[in-house]
């Protein structure tokens, strides 16, 4: 398995583009199998997770190509037939989004067979509401030996649904399926995610009617079928946010570019109170540090959008392992999205855990150690920490990295980081 070493002290001067979203891009590759002419999606980025979902598209017989144009990486999905429409545990299991392709292949053909997508390192996150979802819009459906069998032989038809609580993963599923269904569907207690907006106006730009964008309230008027179209990936507000955190962590000056700041407000708001300088422009947002003046310790709490978003606790967390003062970070999403802090403290980083609370006691400064990532957005967390700790940091098990990070050694190695990935070292214990 590769490992990303960091030399930490190195301030951060420069430019970073930022790649378009994960979480829109893996949902408007889904979209792609609900009409019969191509969809072209620009502003792609290139990652483990995208990799996935498009093996997992061409085995339900759609074509995928991805090339460069002249608006950036892009990839070109021709569903013009569905040849299968099974996806299986081994392709399944390798990224939980890929369960959302059942709702638009149930919308589209009538049937499908999808593994369930198995556990999740940070939490339960069960796919019931996904199901209950389906069953309202009329489908029929049995598990039977970790599979989902789903059959509307007489098409799906629209409904009212509730959900318990906030869910990003159900809204969009329930979203795919509801727009070719026959009658209104409304989606209460609806996620408000940028990237379920972005879904929904790339849906609407292929002719699905859908009203309420951005609220709580989502109602969908079913249509007959849907057209292709081209669709401009929304920048990734998560690796936007990463970054500002990180051009904080190290010092210097980072300007983010091809992003907008308005995604990633919460966290720029916390980061002026603890004593960063952000300014926003008109593609994102500039990052100013002094290194030689210490930032101030920070609350945080984190909460469904367009609250503070569970994906940038870890790097907040980081970012105050060198604070002064303790701050206190509450986790409301997920259930163990704390396994970032005992590698934290590998570094020097003095964190308390209890439940859904961690308590982070500034220290002067981390020392570089051998750490491990134990989910995408602690990977990064890690390497975050890395810039600014004493001597040299190893992340170990960074394919976690890879299914959410596009080139990132390249875009912190051209702002003046002593990055660097070495290949292929075997990492069985992660220490």
């Amino acid at each position: 398995m590769d490992r990303i070493a960091i030399q930490g002290g190195a301030e951060l001067h420069g430019e970073i583009p930022i790649s378009g979203a994960k979480n829109s891009a893996i949902k408007l590759m889904a979209a792609s199998i609900l009409t019969d002419q191509p969809l072209r999606l620009t502003n792609m980025p290139r990652l483990a997770d995208t990799k996935f979902l498009g093996q997992l598209l061409r085995q339900f017989g759609i074509t995928v190509t991805e090339s460069d144009g002249p608006d950036g990486q892009q990839t070109l999905f021709d569903a013009r037939e569905i040849t299968s429409t099974f996806a299986p545990y081994d392709l399944v299991r390798q990224m939980r989004a890929s369960f959302n392709v059942l709702g638009p292949l149930l919308a589209r053909t009538g049937h499908a067979k999808v593994s369930l997508p198995g556990g999740c390192t940070i939490g339960a996150r069960p796919v019931d509401l996904h199901l209950d979802a389906l069953a309202r819009l009329g489908a029929e459906i049995e598990l039977e030996e970790g599979y989902v069998s789903a059959h509307a032989p007489r098409g799906l038809h629209g409904a009212e649904i509730e959900f318990p609580f906030v869910s990003v993963g159900a809204t969009e599923h329930a979203l795919l399926a509801a727009v070719l269904a026959q009658g209104t569907t409304v989606l209460k207690n609806a996620a408000r995610e940028p990237e379920i907006g972005d879904l929904a106006r790339c849906l609407i730009a292929m002719g699905a009617r859908i009203e309420g964008l951005d609220t709580d309230v989502l109602t969908v008027t079913g249509v007959t079928s849907l057209s292709g179209t081209d669709w401009a990936v929304i920048p990734d507000r998560i690796e936007m946010g990463s970054y500002a955190v990180a051009a904080a962590m190290a010092g210097g000056e980072v300007r983010l570019t091809k992003a907008r700041a308005d995604l990633i407000q919460v966290l720029t708001d916390k980061m002026i109170e603890a004593g960063v300088d952000v300014a926003p422009t008109d593609d994102g947002v500039i990052v100013r540090r002094d290194p030689a003046r210490r930032l101030k310790a920070v609350n945080v709490t984190t909460e469904v959008y367009p609250g503070f978003a569970t994906d940038l606790q870890a790097q907040f967390m980081a970012l105050m392992t060198t604070a002064e003062g303790e701050s206190v970070i509450h986790e409301n999403i997920f259930e163990n999205r704390f396994m970032h802090a005992p590698e934290l403290a590998r570094l020097g980083a003095e964190i308390s855990v209890h439940a859904g609370e961690a308590r982070v006691t500034g220290v002067e400064s981390l020392r570089g150690a051998q750490v491990m990532a134990t989910d995408l957005r602690a990977s990064v967390s890690l390497v975050i920490a890395g810039l600014a700790a004493q001597g040299e940091t190893t992340v170990g098990r960074v394919y976690h990295l890879d299914r959410g990070f596009e080139r990132l050694e390249e875009k912190l190695g051209a702002c003046g980081a002593v990055i660097r990935r070495i290949h292929g070292e075997d990492d069985s214990d992660g220490h």
